[in-house]
């Protein structure tokens, strides 16, 4: 017989987990001090939030299981939106909330998630895979292991345990959970996969569109494998950016809000067949292409049949299941031979953006974006969080390496990246791990860079600072006459409070300012490197293409 909380730290022991995030609480002091005992490491952040945001990244560079805990009450609804983007990026964190008392249900009780309080089981539910409350010893075994098996199988996804405190120190038989095959792998019937193939086959002018469930699937060499196979060009969109190589000949780049050029020009002559894979065609997938630009047919690639033709409205064909394995399957059915020049099917291969220069003593956001990739090696990997600069690098971030750009175009949680890339840091220490935010995003989770000083992990944030919300700012300026509530009146000093947190910290005025800062920021690894880069307020971001 052993406590419930050790049990607990004893399965994520065996599962692999290093790490777990988050901040105390009486209700949750049973299983910090059981993650002790078994050598877990617990790290304090600053925000309930922030923890569920590095237990995000962690899980996405270890693609198992992070771990983040609250306590009860607030500790739980602060974790909420952490969950929801988890849940966007189909990432399998276990989210630990406590509850004081099983047997004082329904007693007046400070922080108290049951139905006579917040509620907690009921308000995971929209935002999770699974969500539930142990209310005795003896039901921890199944509602872990349906969590753990919810978390891990088909598209994965995060959970939600909510243990009240007199449970976590029960006592009960001892059990290991029987981790299920990470994906089960679901593969589309072969007449679909061969109807595809003659779609593919017979196309004049086909397209590749990438999404970001190429990341979740893993099909970086599949993707590249079946565009070659028949040379069709490829476009990402914003979160599908780093799903495929920016200088291979193939790429148009982006699609949609933030979109290149060469995308662009391509679609100005009309496609027969566009292959979707890993994308739900979100309102900012879709910008620029109209309905005269609309396909013949297409081609959907997904686990989820939710989302499939509902935003281009033409014929499609639905191959559901893993991506990876229905290319693979796809490319089985034929010896590759086909070939289709490149030259007449991408008659646009140049990036025609004109640069322009500053008319202020701030850098221009692009020209922050063609320094970062100048200094930073080719496998570099970047987060971007939600806002103007990210969607400058989805423009003009040039990419070698797929698998080295992560955006979310879905959740949208502005700030979240700057944990996700801590996250990451701590799972992979020894990659250059690279946060692009902006300083509204700062505002909202910046403190988590002490969370990275206190841990010692060496993520570099890049804060593009211009004293407003920028995407709003500019987006509701265009559409209305007149932007509202967009601009801080005191303007971010970014340097000043990552040093109040001990990050090596840089204020860049200069293209010679922030080259010196990026090289010192890849050679320092006792912690976060800050650097903030002051860009011209003026400048017309690649998102007001989107109405």
């Amino acid at each position: 017989m052993r406590k419930v909380a050790e049990i607990l730290t004893m399965n994520l022991k065996r599962m692999g987990v290093t790490d777990v995030f988050g901040i105390p609480g009486k209700a949750v002091v049973p299983i910090l001090l059981e993650l002790e005992n078994a050598g877990i490491r617990f790290n304090l952040t600053r925000h309930e939030g922030g923890a569920g945001y590095i237990a995000s990244g962690y899980s996405l560079m270890n693609n198992h299981i992070g771990v983040a805990i609250g306590t009860s009450g607030p500790g739980g609804t602060n974790l909420l939106t952490a969950a929801a983007q988890a849940k966007a990026w189909h990432l399998p964190v276990v989210f630990l909330t406590g509850q004081p008392s099983a047997k004082s249900i329904g007693r007046p009780f400070g922080q108290d998630s049951t139905p006579f309080g917040t509620d907690l089981v009921k308000m995971f539910e929209p935002v999770t895979k699974f969500s539930a409350r142990v209310e005795r010893a003896e039901s921890f075994e199944n509602l872990f292991t349906h969590a753990i098996e919810k978390a891990l199988s088909g598209v994965k996804g995060p959970v939600h345990l909510s243990i009240p405190m007199d449970v976590l120190i029960e006592e009960t038989e001892a059990f290991t959970v029987n981790i299920p095959n990470a994906m089960h792998h679901m593969i589309a019937p072969k007449e679909d996969l061969q109807q595809a193939l003659n779609s593919i086959t017979n196309a004049q002018r086909p397209v590749m569109v990438l999404g970001k469930g190429v990341h979740s699937s893993d099909a970086y060499e599949e993707v590249i494998a079946l565009a070659e196979a028949f040379h069709i060009p490829v476009m990402t969109t914003p979160g599908g950016k780093g799903t495929f190589p920016t200088t291979h000949p193939l790429s148009l780049d982006g699609f949609g809000l933030g979109g290149s050029s060469k995308s662009n020009e391509f679609l100005k002559k009309k496609c027969d067949l566009m292959i979707v894979i890993g994308s739900k065609l979100s309102d900012m997938s879709i910008v620029g292409i109209s309905q005269d630009r609309y396909p013949d047919q297409v081609i959907q690639f997904d686990y989820d049949y939710t989302f499939i033709a509902k935003s281009i409205p033409v014929d499609t064909k639905s191959i559901l299941g893993n991506a990876k394995d229905n290319i693979r399957s796809l490319l089985e059915l034929t010896n590759r031979e086909i070939k289709r020049s490149i030259s007449s099917t991408l008659p646009f291969m140049e990036d025609v953006m004109s640069e322009t220069d500053s008319s202020s003593d701030r850098m221009l956001a692009k020209e922050v974006i063609h320094t970062i990739r100048e200094i930073l090696p080719e496998d570099t990997v970047f987060f971007g969080d939600d806002g103007s600069h990210s969607f400058y690098a989805i423009q003009s971030l040039s990419l070698s390496q797929p698998g080295t750009f992560f955006f979310d175009d879905v959740f949208g949680a502005m700030g979240h990246a700057i944990g996700y890339s801590i996250g990451a840091k701590v799972n992979q220490p020894h990659r250059n791990i690279v946060c692009l935010t902006g300083d509204g995003c700062f505002f909202m989770h910046g403190n988590e860079v002490s969370t990275a000083v206190d841990m010692k992990v060496a993520p570099i944030m890049i804060v593009f600072n211009n004293g407003r919300l920028d995407m709003v700012d500019k987006g509701m300026s265009k559409n209305v006459g007149k932007a509202v509530g967009t601009i801080f009146q005191h303007e971010l000093d970014v340097k000043k409070f990552s040093e109040a947190m001990g990050a090596l910290s840089f204020k860049c005025w200069n293209k010679e300012d922030l080259t010196e800062a990026l090289k010192q920021a890849v050679n320092y690894q006792m912690g976060p490197s800050v650097i903030e880069v002051m860009v011209d307020q003026e400048e017309i971001p690649p998102t007001l293409s989107r109405g």
